[in-house]
């Protein structure tokens, strides 16, 4: 593609970085990966933070540490990419999908509190494509029915609700580091928590089960465990990249301001709304157009990557109530934005020439 949707920033510090841990020769999980946590914590102003393989895994061992499983119910909203729903059902729990609100394409909270039953054990929201969750309404109804806020923050990495970091919140935040993420370590993830408990056997979780007997200063597995470290490898890539941080995140918000005043008074094309009080982090720059899939096969023809937001859940066999799904009420809002939703092309190198060409082959589509 001429114009393509992603490009992750590499900076040269990247290689430096990782040859670095090459020539220690100490790849796995280390001093590398321990600095990056630490990073990332800071940045975020979270009390805890963990590196983990991937989102999806951080996901799952947060339900586990909750003891979450079958007989249980977890509410996701429907307009989500799949791993949201795939480990509830991993760990046996049964997946209760809500709609989202149309306008910012988040979880519906009227559809949450309604669908919360004696069995719900927790919701997985996801702040999607870096639009921060209405985290005053997910206190109140965390408050009013005991239930675990355990974020999808897939995408959220350096938005903000209120002048404070995604991440900060809820109960447990869980971020990815995938490529099209704009902190990246190529697959990778993290959990955020002010659990001191939480965190302590999310460790021990993540290294076999390993604890440590303080008596006789040795290994001691004390529960069943698995290795979800994060190498030392991907950790160099991701500590160079937070060298940037902040750089990288003004760029999105620049360019998605551009965005924003080139689609200014184009009739056709709509844009989701930003969580009142929040801060975007743009890792997806998304807007809402008729003849959604006309539009997307026009614009690749034309060497643009564009692709759609994501998907709705209740359309794939994976998620039927055979599969332990239950959908209480028809997701009218998921339809809808599923339909519609297009992402364009963000990426730091990103031109305003070629902004102005994909919103005028978007307008003339």
């Amino acid at each position: 593609m001429r114009i393509p949707l992603i490009k992750p920033f590499l900076p040269a510090t990247v290689g430096e970085r990782v040859l670095e841990v090459l020539a220690s020769g100490y790849l796995t999980e280390g001093k590398v990966t321990a600095a990056f946590e630490h990073a990332c914590r800071e940045y975020l102003g979270a009390s805890y933070c963990l590196a983990m393989t991937s989102c999806t895994v951080g996901l799952e061992a947060v339900l586990r540490y909750y003891r979450i499983g079958p007989g249980d119910e977890v509410i996701v909203p429907d307009y989500t990419y799949p791993a949201t729903a795939d480990v509830v059902a991993i760990v046996g729990a049964d997946i209760v999908i809500v709609d989202v609100d149309p306008e910012t394409m988040l979880i519906d909270y009227e559809a949450l509190e309604k669908a919360i039953t004696s069995r719900t054990r927790a919701v997985i929201p996801v702040s999607l494509f870096g639009n921060p969750l209405d985290y005053d309404r997910l206190a109140a109804i965390k408050k009013n029915y005991g239930i675990a806020i355990i974020e999808d923050a897939a995408c959220a990495f350096g938005a903000e609700f209120r002048g404070r970091k995604v991440g900060s919140f809820a109960d447990f935040s869980v971020f990815s580091l995938h490529p099209r993420k704009f902190i990246t370590t190529g697959e990778g993830g993290l959990i955020t928590t002010a659990f001191r408990e939480g965190r302590d056997w999310l460790v021990s979780y993540k290294h076999f089960g390993l604890g440590q007997d303080s008596d006789r200063q040795r290994a001691v597995f004390q529960m069943i465990g698995t290795n979800y470290k994060m190498s030392d490898v991907l950790a160099a890539i991701g500590l160079a990249q937070m060298e940037y941080v902040h750089e990288l995140l003004a760029r999105r918000r620049e360019l998605a301001a551009t965005y924003i005043d080139l689609l200014s008074g184009v009739k056709a094309v709509s844009l989701p709304r930003t969580t009142r009080g929040g801060e975007h982090s743009y890792q997806t720059f998304c807007v809402l157009v008729a003849n959604r899939d006309r539009v997307f096969k026009r614009l690749r023809a034309a060497g643009i990557e564009v692709q759609i937001g994501t998907y709705c859940l209740h359309q794939h066999p994976a998620f039927n109530a055979g599969n332990r799904c239950l959908i209480r009420e028809k997701p009218v809002g998921s339809q809808y934005v599923g339909e519609h939703c297009l992402a364009l092309p963000l990426y730091h190198e990103l031109s305003r020439n070629d902004q102005e060409e994909v919103v005028e082959r978007l307008v003339a589509c």
